[in-house]
Protein backbone atom coordinates (compact mmCIF):
# COMPACT_ATOMS: atom_id res chain seq x y z
CA UNK A 1 0.00 0.00 0.00
CA UNK A 2 1.04 3.60 -0.67
CA UNK A 3 1.06 5.37 2.35
CA UNK A 4 -0.06 9.00 3.39
CA UNK A 5 2.01 11.21 4.27
CA UNK A 6 1.74 13.16 7.34
CA UNK A 7 3.88 15.07 9.92
CA UNK A 8 7.00 13.89 8.38
CA UNK A 9 5.67 10.16 8.14
CA UNK A 10 4.56 7.37 6.09
CA UNK A 11 1.24 6.38 7.34
CA UNK A 12 -0.82 3.44 6.69
CA UNK A 13 -4.96 3.37 6.74
CA UNK A 14 -7.27 0.90 7.69
CA UNK A 15 -8.80 0.62 3.74
CA UNK A 16 -6.76 1.34 0.39
CA UNK A 17 -8.18 2.20 -3.15
CA UNK A 18 -7.31 0.50 -6.15
CA UNK A 19 -5.68 2.65 -8.82
CA UNK A 20 -6.39 0.92 -12.23
CA UNK A 21 -5.35 2.10 -15.84
CA UNK A 22 -8.28 3.13 -17.64
CA UNK A 23 -6.64 1.81 -20.30
CA UNK A 24 -6.31 -1.25 -19.50
CA UNK A 25 -8.11 -2.56 -16.02
CA UNK A 26 -6.42 -5.69 -15.47
CA UNK A 27 -3.23 -3.14 -14.99
CA UNK A 28 -3.40 -2.62 -11.48
CA UNK A 29 -0.80 0.29 -10.72
CA UNK A 30 -1.07 0.26 -6.58
CA UNK A 31 -2.98 0.17 -3.75
CA UNK A 32 -3.25 3.78 -2.30
CA UNK A 33 -4.04 4.61 1.43
CA UNK A 34 -7.97 6.08 1.76
CA UNK A 35 -7.26 8.71 4.77
CA UNK A 36 -9.82 9.29 7.41
CA UNK A 37 -10.83 12.14 9.27
CA UNK A 38 -7.94 11.57 12.19
CA UNK A 39 -5.32 11.58 9.66
CA UNK A 40 -6.99 14.95 8.44
CA UNK A 41 -6.43 16.20 12.18
CA UNK A 42 -2.69 14.65 12.23
CA UNK A 43 -2.19 16.43 9.25
CA UNK A 44 -3.85 20.03 9.88
CA UNK A 45 -2.04 20.02 13.28
CA UNK A 46 0.81 18.91 11.79
CA UNK A 47 1.11 21.98 9.16
CA UNK A 48 -0.17 24.35 12.26
CA UNK A 49 3.17 23.64 14.04
CA UNK A 50 5.31 23.70 11.11
CA UNK A 51 3.80 26.93 9.87
CA UNK A 52 5.94 29.39 11.93
CA UNK A 53 8.68 28.11 11.08
CA UNK A 54 8.79 27.11 7.54
CA UNK A 55 7.42 31.15 6.78
CA UNK A 56 11.10 32.31 9.24
CA UNK A 57 12.65 30.53 6.51
CA UNK A 58 14.59 32.78 4.09
CA UNK A 59 13.53 32.86 0.90
CA UNK A 60 16.55 31.66 -0.71
CA UNK A 61 15.97 28.47 1.61
CA UNK A 62 12.58 28.04 -0.08
CA UNK A 63 13.73 29.05 -3.39
CA UNK A 64 16.10 26.65 -3.46
CA UNK A 65 13.79 23.61 -2.15
CA UNK A 66 11.45 24.74 -5.39
CA UNK A 67 14.43 24.44 -7.80
CA UNK A 68 15.35 20.69 -6.43
CA UNK A 69 11.51 20.25 -7.02
CA UNK A 70 11.96 21.66 -10.62
CA UNK A 71 15.21 19.16 -10.95
CA UNK A 72 13.56 16.18 -9.60
CA UNK A 73 10.68 16.35 -11.81
CA UNK A 74 12.71 16.70 -15.07
CA UNK A 75 14.91 14.10 -14.63
CA UNK A 76 12.21 12.06 -13.86
CA UNK A 77 10.03 13.12 -16.87
CA UNK A 78 9.74 9.86 -19.01
CA UNK A 79 9.04 7.86 -15.26
CA UNK A 80 6.49 9.92 -13.96
CA UNK A 81 4.91 10.94 -17.38
CA UNK A 82 4.70 6.90 -18.20
CA UNK A 83 2.94 6.67 -14.80
CA UNK A 84 0.79 9.35 -14.98
CA UNK A 85 -0.33 7.99 -18.75
CA UNK A 86 -1.20 4.83 -17.08
CA UNK A 87 -3.64 6.54 -14.35
CA UNK A 88 -5.05 8.63 -16.42
CA UNK A 89 -5.20 8.00 -20.00
CA UNK A 90 -3.86 10.54 -21.86
CA UNK A 91 -1.20 10.15 -24.19
CA UNK A 92 2.60 9.70 -23.34
CA UNK A 93 3.57 12.80 -25.10
CA UNK A 94 0.82 14.94 -23.30
CA UNK A 95 1.64 13.19 -20.00
CA UNK A 96 5.68 13.50 -19.95
CA UNK A 97 4.21 17.29 -21.04
CA UNK A 98 2.40 17.84 -17.98
CA UNK A 99 4.84 16.34 -16.09
CA UNK A 100 7.46 19.19 -17.71
CA UNK A 101 4.85 21.86 -17.14
CA UNK A 102 4.86 21.02 -13.48
CA UNK A 103 8.73 21.22 -13.24
CA UNK A 104 8.34 24.85 -14.91
CA UNK A 105 5.43 25.92 -12.27
CA UNK A 106 7.88 24.89 -9.65
CA UNK A 107 11.08 26.71 -11.59
CA UNK A 108 8.65 29.57 -11.74
CA UNK A 109 8.20 30.02 -7.96
CA UNK A 110 11.51 29.41 -7.08
CA UNK A 111 11.97 32.97 -8.56
CA UNK A 112 9.11 33.91 -7.07
CA UNK A 113 10.46 33.11 -3.46
CA UNK A 114 12.87 35.71 -3.78
CA UNK A 115 10.56 38.44 -5.26
CA UNK A 116 7.95 38.86 -2.78
CA UNK A 117 7.22 42.48 -2.57
CA UNK A 118 6.08 45.31 -0.61
CA UNK A 119 5.38 48.87 -0.91
CA UNK A 120 6.68 51.55 1.35
CA UNK A 121 3.78 54.87 0.86
CA UNK A 122 4.01 58.70 2.15
CA UNK A 123 1.18 58.75 5.37
CA UNK A 124 -1.09 61.99 5.14
CA UNK A 125 0.23 62.59 8.68
CA UNK A 126 3.37 64.09 9.22
CA UNK A 127 6.04 61.78 10.76
CA UNK A 128 4.11 58.62 10.11
CA UNK A 129 5.23 56.19 7.77
CA UNK A 130 3.70 53.40 5.73
CA UNK A 131 4.58 49.84 4.85
CA UNK A 132 2.42 47.33 3.34
CA UNK A 133 3.88 43.98 3.37
CA UNK A 134 2.17 40.30 2.15
CA UNK A 135 2.85 37.15 4.97
CA UNK A 136 1.77 33.72 4.89
CA UNK A 137 -2.21 32.72 4.77
CA UNK A 138 -1.10 29.87 7.40
CA UNK A 139 -2.23 26.45 6.21
CA UNK A 140 -3.66 25.52 2.49
CA UNK A 141 -5.71 22.74 2.37
CA UNK A 142 -5.10 22.05 -1.57
CA UNK A 143 -7.95 19.73 -3.09
CA UNK A 144 -6.68 18.27 -6.25
CA UNK A 145 -8.68 16.94 -9.26
CA UNK A 146 -7.90 14.23 -11.66
CA UNK A 147 -7.87 15.30 -15.33
CA UNK A 148 -3.94 16.81 -14.62
CA UNK A 149 -2.60 14.90 -12.12
CA UNK A 150 0.67 16.52 -11.47
CA UNK A 151 0.24 20.20 -12.91
CA UNK A 152 -2.53 21.04 -10.87
CA UNK A 153 -0.83 19.89 -7.87
CA UNK A 154 2.06 21.69 -8.82
CA UNK A 155 0.60 25.16 -9.74
CA UNK A 156 -1.25 25.11 -6.08
CA UNK A 157 1.75 23.62 -3.83
CA UNK A 158 4.29 25.35 -5.35
CA UNK A 159 2.94 28.96 -4.72
CA UNK A 160 1.95 27.86 -1.66
CA UNK A 161 5.48 26.96 0.01
CA UNK A 162 7.22 29.66 -1.69
CA UNK A 163 5.17 32.40 0.00
CA UNK A 164 5.57 30.08 3.39
CA UNK A 165 2.40 28.21 3.50
CA UNK A 166 2.07 24.41 5.01
CA UNK A 167 -0.11 22.12 3.38
CA UNK A 168 -2.33 19.40 3.44
CA UNK A 169 -3.16 18.44 0.06
CA UNK A 170 -5.57 15.58 -1.02
CA UNK A 171 -5.48 14.30 -4.89
CA UNK A 172 -8.02 12.87 -6.54
CA UNK A 173 -8.89 9.42 -5.49
CA UNK A 174 -8.91 8.13 -9.01
CA UNK A 175 -5.11 9.39 -9.52
CA UNK A 176 -3.28 9.79 -6.80
CA UNK A 177 -0.17 8.15 -8.18
CA UNK A 178 1.13 10.76 -9.55
CA UNK A 179 0.23 13.65 -6.44
CA UNK A 180 2.46 10.65 -4.18
CA UNK A 181 5.22 10.69 -6.40
CA UNK A 182 5.51 14.44 -6.07
CA UNK A 183 5.34 13.32 -2.21
CA UNK A 184 8.37 11.16 -2.17
CA UNK A 185 10.38 14.13 -4.18
CA UNK A 186 9.78 16.33 -1.27
CA UNK A 187 10.29 13.54 1.20
CA UNK A 188 13.58 12.85 -0.49
CA UNK A 189 14.37 16.34 -0.60
CA UNK A 190 14.31 16.91 3.36
CA UNK A 191 11.34 19.28 3.53
CA UNK A 192 10.90 19.84 6.94
CA UNK A 193 8.52 17.22 8.87
CA UNK A 194 4.84 19.08 8.65
CA UNK A 195 5.64 21.78 6.11
CA UNK A 196 3.71 19.30 3.51
CA UNK A 197 1.33 16.53 4.08
CA UNK A 198 -0.28 14.24 1.72
CA UNK A 199 -4.22 12.47 2.89
CA UNK A 200 -5.05 10.49 -0.22
CA UNK A 201 -8.58 9.79 0.17
CA UNK A 202 -12.56 9.78 -0.62
CA UNK A 203 -13.27 13.67 -1.17
CA UNK A 204 -16.78 13.48 1.28
CA UNK A 205 -14.14 12.33 3.77
CA UNK A 206 -10.81 13.98 3.61
CA UNK A 207 -12.03 17.07 1.47
CA UNK A 208 -14.88 17.37 3.73
CA UNK A 209 -12.57 17.30 7.07
CA UNK A 210 -10.19 19.58 5.56
CA UNK A 211 -13.03 22.57 5.02
CA UNK A 212 -14.59 21.83 7.78
CA UNK A 213 -11.05 21.97 9.60
CA UNK A 214 -10.10 24.91 12.69
CA UNK A 215 -6.55 24.72 12.08
CA UNK A 216 -7.03 24.79 8.17
CA UNK A 217 -6.94 28.73 6.83
CA UNK A 218 -7.54 28.19 3.13
CA UNK A 219 -9.08 25.95 1.05
CA UNK A 220 -7.81 25.91 -2.96
CA UNK A 221 -10.05 23.09 -5.07
CA UNK A 222 -10.67 22.15 -8.58
CA UNK A 223 -13.15 20.45 -9.49
CA UNK A 224 -17.08 20.04 -10.09
CA UNK A 225 -19.61 22.72 -9.85
CA UNK A 226 -21.81 21.21 -7.07
CA UNK A 227 -18.45 20.46 -5.03
CA UNK A 228 -17.27 23.75 -5.23
CA UNK A 229 -20.22 25.30 -4.53
CA UNK A 230 -20.56 23.38 -0.74
CA UNK A 231 -17.27 23.90 -0.45
CA UNK A 232 -17.40 27.39 -0.57
CA UNK A 233 -21.11 27.17 1.65
CA UNK A 234 -18.74 25.59 4.43
CA UNK A 235 -16.17 27.92 4.34
CA UNK A 236 -17.91 31.13 4.74
CA UNK A 237 -18.90 29.15 8.02
CA UNK A 238 -15.35 28.74 9.00
CA UNK A 239 -14.40 32.58 7.79
CA UNK A 240 -11.81 30.50 5.53
CA UNK A 241 -10.34 31.62 2.43
CA UNK A 242 -11.21 29.77 -0.69
CA UNK A 243 -10.74 29.71 -4.48
CA UNK A 244 -12.50 27.52 -6.57
CA UNK A 245 -11.58 26.57 -9.98
CA UNK A 246 -14.43 24.61 -11.18
CA UNK A 247 -16.30 23.44 -14.97
CA UNK A 248 -16.42 25.02 -18.14
CA UNK A 249 -18.73 25.43 -21.60
CA UNK A 250 -16.30 26.76 -23.98
CA UNK A 251 -17.16 28.46 -26.87
CA UNK A 252 -15.15 28.67 -30.28
CA UNK A 253 -16.24 31.08 -32.68
CA UNK A 254 -15.37 30.50 -36.14
CA UNK A 255 -16.02 33.55 -38.58
CA UNK A 256 -16.46 33.34 -42.52
CA UNK A 257 -12.98 35.20 -42.63
CA UNK A 258 -11.60 32.22 -40.61
CA UNK A 259 -8.22 30.40 -42.07
CA UNK A 260 -10.02 27.32 -42.66
CA UNK A 261 -6.95 25.04 -41.57
CA UNK A 262 -6.40 27.08 -38.21
CA UNK A 263 -10.16 26.51 -37.16
CA UNK A 264 -10.28 22.76 -37.63
CA UNK A 265 -6.77 22.37 -36.43
CA UNK A 266 -7.97 24.62 -33.38
CA UNK A 267 -11.22 23.05 -32.81
CA UNK A 268 -10.00 19.72 -32.55
CA UNK A 269 -7.62 20.15 -30.42
CA UNK A 270 -9.45 22.12 -28.07
CA UNK A 271 -12.18 19.57 -27.93
CA UNK A 272 -10.97 16.05 -28.76
CA UNK A 273 -7.41 16.29 -27.09
CA UNK A 274 -6.90 15.21 -23.40
CA UNK A 275 -10.15 13.43 -24.57
CA UNK A 276 -12.07 16.07 -23.72
CA UNK A 277 -11.55 15.96 -20.05
CA UNK A 278 -10.22 19.85 -19.47
CA UNK A 279 -12.07 22.37 -17.91
CA UNK A 280 -10.89 24.58 -20.84
CA UNK A 281 -12.20 22.25 -23.90
CA UNK A 282 -14.12 23.64 -26.80
CA UNK A 283 -16.93 21.84 -26.20
CA UNK A 284 -19.37 24.73 -28.59
CA UNK A 285 -18.09 25.27 -31.60
CA UNK A 286 -20.29 28.48 -32.82
CA UNK A 287 -20.13 28.59 -36.78
CA UNK A 288 -20.86 31.44 -39.08
CA UNK A 289 -23.31 29.92 -42.06
CA UNK A 290 -20.67 31.32 -44.85
CA UNK A 291 -18.37 28.79 -43.68
CA UNK A 292 -20.36 26.19 -41.81
CA UNK A 293 -20.94 23.45 -44.46
CA UNK A 294 -16.84 23.05 -45.69
CA UNK A 295 -16.33 23.56 -41.96
CA UNK A 296 -18.01 20.85 -40.38
CA UNK A 297 -17.47 18.29 -43.91
CA UNK A 298 -13.38 19.01 -42.49
CA UNK A 299 -14.42 18.79 -38.85
CA UNK A 300 -16.11 15.55 -39.20
CA UNK A 301 -13.01 14.19 -41.29
CA UNK A 302 -10.69 15.09 -38.75
CA UNK A 303 -12.40 14.30 -35.77
CA UNK A 304 -13.19 10.42 -37.03
CA UNK A 305 -9.59 10.17 -38.37
CA UNK A 306 -8.19 10.70 -34.31
CA UNK A 307 -6.48 7.43 -33.45
CA UNK A 308 -8.43 6.36 -30.10
CA UNK A 309 -6.33 3.84 -28.27
CA UNK A 310 -3.62 2.59 -25.89
CA UNK A 311 -1.73 6.17 -24.35
CA UNK A 312 1.56 4.71 -24.27
CA UNK A 313 1.21 3.77 -28.07
CA UNK A 314 3.65 6.76 -30.21
CA UNK A 315 0.45 6.40 -32.57
CA UNK A 316 -2.20 7.25 -30.66
CA UNK A 317 -3.82 10.58 -30.49
CA UNK A 318 -6.81 9.87 -27.80
CA UNK A 319 -6.73 8.42 -24.79
CA UNK A 320 -9.46 6.37 -23.29
CA UNK A 321 -11.77 8.20 -20.71
CA UNK A 322 -10.73 8.03 -17.08
CA UNK A 323 -13.35 6.00 -15.63
CA UNK A 324 -16.48 3.77 -16.61
CA UNK A 325 -18.51 5.90 -14.54
CA UNK A 326 -17.30 9.04 -16.93
CA UNK A 327 -17.93 6.79 -19.67
CA UNK A 328 -20.97 6.00 -19.05
CA UNK A 329 -22.24 9.85 -18.79
CA UNK A 330 -20.70 10.62 -22.14
CA UNK A 331 -22.54 8.33 -23.49
CA UNK A 332 -25.67 9.39 -22.36
CA UNK A 333 -24.89 12.99 -23.33
CA UNK A 334 -24.49 11.39 -26.54
CA UNK A 335 -28.02 9.52 -26.08
CA UNK A 336 -29.09 12.59 -25.02
CA UNK A 337 -27.96 15.56 -27.38
CA UNK A 338 -29.84 12.56 -29.98
CA UNK A 339 -33.04 12.81 -28.58
CA UNK A 340 -32.79 16.51 -28.46
CA UNK A 341 -32.67 16.65 -32.07
CA UNK A 342 -29.09 17.19 -33.21
CA UNK A 343 -27.06 14.85 -35.47
CA UNK A 344 -24.56 12.66 -33.87
CA UNK A 345 -21.18 12.04 -35.89
CA UNK A 346 -19.26 9.46 -33.37
CA UNK A 347 -19.24 8.99 -29.99
CA UNK A 348 -20.13 5.65 -29.45
CA UNK A 349 -18.06 3.37 -27.08
CA UNK A 350 -14.66 1.59 -29.11
CA UNK A 351 -13.46 -1.69 -28.22
CA UNK A 352 -9.52 -2.10 -27.59
CA UNK A 353 -6.75 -4.35 -27.94
CA UNK A 354 -7.57 -4.26 -24.39
CA UNK A 355 -10.71 -3.69 -21.86
CA UNK A 356 -10.80 0.08 -21.04
CA UNK A 357 -12.65 2.90 -21.66
CA UNK A 358 -12.30 3.75 -24.99
CA UNK A 359 -14.92 6.33 -26.97
CA UNK A 360 -14.94 7.81 -30.60
CA UNK A 361 -14.92 11.69 -30.39
CA UNK A 362 -18.35 13.01 -30.99
CA UNK A 363 -19.72 15.96 -33.09
CA UNK A 364 -23.31 17.31 -32.32
CA UNK A 365 -24.23 18.54 -35.75
CA UNK A 366 -27.01 21.12 -35.85
CA UNK A 367 -27.34 21.85 -32.16
CA UNK A 368 -28.23 24.99 -30.62
CA UNK A 369 -27.37 26.94 -27.45
CA UNK A 370 -30.74 25.52 -25.79
CA UNK A 371 -29.93 22.27 -25.61
CA UNK A 372 -29.08 20.72 -22.81
CA UNK A 373 -25.99 18.37 -24.68
CA UNK A 374 -24.99 22.37 -25.30
CA UNK A 375 -25.70 23.85 -21.75
CA UNK A 376 -24.05 21.43 -19.47
CA UNK A 377 -20.43 21.05 -18.65
CA UNK A 378 -19.64 16.87 -20.22
CA UNK A 379 -16.08 16.78 -19.57
CA UNK A 380 -15.31 14.14 -22.88
CA UNK A 381 -14.67 14.27 -26.12
CA UNK A 382 -18.07 15.65 -27.31
CA UNK A 383 -18.80 18.95 -28.61
CA UNK A 384 -21.69 20.77 -30.12
CA UNK A 385 -22.09 22.83 -33.51
CA UNK A 386 -24.16 25.76 -33.23
CA UNK A 387 -24.96 28.05 -36.49
CA UNK A 388 -25.20 31.64 -36.42
CA UNK A 389 -25.52 34.28 -38.24
CA UNK A 390 -22.95 37.15 -38.05
CA UNK A 391 -20.57 37.81 -35.49
CA UNK A 392 -23.19 39.50 -33.17
CA UNK A 393 -25.10 36.35 -33.11
CA UNK A 394 -22.00 34.77 -32.17
CA UNK A 395 -21.14 36.39 -29.53
CA UNK A 396 -24.46 36.50 -27.77
CA UNK A 397 -24.30 32.55 -28.01
CA UNK A 398 -20.80 32.54 -26.90
CA UNK A 399 -21.81 34.25 -23.57
CA UNK A 400 -25.13 32.66 -23.15
CA UNK A 401 -23.76 30.07 -20.57
CA UNK A 402 -23.43 30.18 -16.82
CA UNK A 403 -19.90 29.43 -17.02
CA UNK A 404 -17.37 31.72 -18.30
CA UNK A 405 -13.63 30.25 -18.54
CA UNK A 406 -12.23 30.33 -21.70
CA UNK A 407 -13.39 31.33 -25.21
CA UNK A 408 -12.20 31.63 -28.53
CA UNK A 409 -12.61 33.30 -32.01
CA UNK A 410 -11.32 31.71 -35.31
CA UNK A 411 -11.12 34.74 -37.69
CA UNK A 412 -8.83 37.02 -39.93
CA UNK A 413 -10.77 40.31 -39.18
CA UNK A 414 -8.45 42.57 -36.36
CA UNK A 415 -12.00 44.55 -35.32
CA UNK A 416 -13.56 41.13 -34.39
CA UNK A 417 -11.08 39.92 -32.58
CA UNK A 418 -10.21 42.90 -31.23
CA UNK A 419 -14.28 43.18 -29.65
CA UNK A 420 -14.34 39.69 -29.48
CA UNK A 421 -11.61 39.91 -27.02
CA UNK A 422 -13.40 42.78 -25.51
CA UNK A 423 -17.09 41.76 -24.82
CA UNK A 424 -16.15 38.00 -24.63
CA UNK A 425 -17.24 37.08 -20.66
CA UNK A 426 -14.79 34.95 -19.69
CA UNK A 427 -11.70 34.77 -17.82
CA UNK A 428 -9.87 33.94 -20.70
CA UNK A 429 -9.63 34.65 -24.44
CA UNK A 430 -7.64 32.96 -27.38
CA UNK A 431 -7.60 34.12 -30.71
CA UNK A 432 -7.20 32.01 -33.80
CA UNK A 433 -5.73 29.23 -31.03
CA UNK A 434 -7.68 26.52 -28.64
CA UNK A 435 -9.40 27.45 -25.82
CA UNK A 436 -7.48 24.96 -23.85
CA UNK A 437 -4.14 25.19 -23.45
CA UNK A 438 -2.12 27.82 -21.27
CA UNK A 439 0.91 29.17 -20.34
CA UNK A 440 2.35 29.06 -16.50
CA UNK A 441 3.50 32.17 -15.94
CA UNK A 442 0.29 34.20 -16.48
CA UNK A 443 -2.95 34.08 -14.59
CA UNK A 444 -5.50 31.43 -15.01
CA UNK A 445 -9.29 31.29 -14.13
CA UNK A 446 -12.47 32.93 -15.37
CA UNK A 447 -15.86 34.50 -13.95
CA UNK A 448 -19.47 33.22 -13.24
CA UNK A 449 -20.22 29.51 -12.22
CA UNK A 450 -16.41 28.68 -13.28
CA UNK A 451 -14.26 30.02 -10.71
CA UNK A 452 -14.50 32.04 -7.28
CA UNK A 453 -12.23 33.81 -5.73
CA UNK A 454 -8.30 34.93 -6.68
CA UNK A 455 -6.77 33.87 -9.93
CA UNK A 456 -4.11 30.90 -9.89
CA UNK A 457 -0.73 30.87 -11.57
CA UNK A 458 1.88 33.82 -12.32
CA UNK A 459 2.22 36.52 -10.36
CA UNK A 460 -1.26 36.94 -9.26
CA UNK A 461 -1.15 33.59 -7.24
CA UNK A 462 0.05 35.54 -4.86
CA UNK A 463 -3.40 37.69 -4.27
CA UNK A 464 -4.41 33.71 -2.72
CA UNK A 465 -1.25 32.05 -0.69
CA UNK A 466 -0.82 36.03 1.13
CA UNK A 467 -2.47 38.44 3.08
CA UNK A 468 -1.64 41.45 3.28
CA UNK A 469 -0.48 43.81 6.68
CA UNK A 470 -0.15 47.57 6.60
CA UNK A 471 2.36 48.58 9.25
CA UNK A 472 2.21 52.43 10.72
CA UNK A 473 5.18 54.39 12.32
CA UNK A 474 5.70 57.22 14.06
CA UNK A 475 9.30 58.50 14.15
CA UNK A 476 8.65 61.29 15.54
Amino acid sequence: MKKNLIAGEWLGAAEAAENRSPSDTSDLIGLYARGSVEDVDLAAEAARAAQPGWAATSPQQRADLLEAVAQALLARADEIGTLLAREEGKTLAEAKGETIRAAQVFRFFAGEAVRISGEAVSSVRPGVSVEVTREPVGVVGLITPWNFPIAIPAWKLAPALAYGNTVVMKPAELTPASAHVLAEILYDLGLPKGVFNLVMGRGSVVGDAMVKHPQIDAISFTGSVPVGRALAVEAARGMKKIQLEMGGKNPIVVLDDADLDVAVDACLNGAFFSTGQRCTASSRLIVQAGIHGVFVERLAAGAQALRVGDPLDPVTQIGPVVSESQLNSNLAYVEMACSEGAEVVGGERLKGATEGYFQRPALFLGANNDMRSSREEIFGPCASVIKVGDFEEALTVANDTEFGLSSGICTNNLKHAREFRRRSASGMVMVNLPTAGVDYHVPFGGRKGSSYGQREQGRYAAEFYTTVKTAYEFAG
